[in-house]
Parts: structure tokens; sequence; C-alpha cells
């Protein structure tokens, strides 16, 4: 059961991958994943509000780190 929605989750497989800059079949460090998600909370901080495409990277960083838990 976990494994369709795992399936159904990731719309765009590779994006994140692209977007952080890691070459393909190269995992993306939890350091850098941690850092770009706090960097993105903070400017998404109080009455400021993040784009369309931050919002995204931000749900995708999300998803990442959540689905990298769940296979440790």
């Amino acid at each position: 059961m976990a494994e369709k929605w795992i399936k159904g989750a990731i719309k765009n497989p590779g994006a994140l991958r692209e977007k952080m800059g890691a070459k393909e079949g190269e995992t993306i460090p939890k350091e850098k994943l941690a850092a770009k998600e706090s960097q993105l909370r903070k400017e998404g901080e109080g009455d400021k509000k993040l784009s369309s495409a931050k919002r995204t990277l931000l749900k995708q960083i999300v998803l990442a780190r959540t689905l990298g838990k769940m296979g440790e």
C-alpha cells in the first residue's frame, strides 16, 4: 500500500535533483536539503510569501526528507 502512495506523490521524478544541481544517480546530501529548507522557511516568515516556484521547491524538499526517513 505504501508503494502506491509514494508513486502517486512523486509527480515529476528527478525534478528536485535537477533544481538542487545533483547529477543523475547521485544522492542529494541531507545537510544540503536541510539548509535549503531552512533558507526557504526564513524567506517565507511573517507576512512575507514565497513565490509559487519556491513553495513547490519547499514541498519537494519536505517530501524528500520524509521519504528519506522512511527508508532508514
